[in-house]
């Protein structure tokens, strides 16, 4: 199963607002995705409440796999989002 290993760049981890943004695009990508933390078990992507249960900080090392065609894809711009700021302000 594809997967990365990306850091968290949320100045507040995955908590609220970041932990929605990331829920509702592993939700809308159609695939079955998760995510892990640490030593925990694999937790469903697309649910903002197991991902906040992560407990995953800045800088934090998350671990996100999918599975299905387009995988690959579908890893590479979840772990473009946990790596931008997600709590930054907007740049106008």
């Amino acid at each position: 199963m594809p997967h990365r290993t990306v850091a968290v760049a949320s100045r507040v981890g995955l908590h609220a607002r970041p932990a929605a943004l990331f829920s509702q695009a592993a939700a809308a990508s159609g695939l079955p995705v998760t995510i892990a933390h640490g030593d925990r078990p694999p937790v469903d992507a697309s649910s903002v409440l197991m991902v906040m249960t992560l407990g995953a900080k800045h800088g934090a090392e998350v671990t996100i796999a999918a599975e299905g065609d387009g995988a690959d894809e579908v890893l590479d711009r979840l772990a473009e989002l946990l790596e931008t700021d997600l709590d930054a302000p907007e740049q106008s």
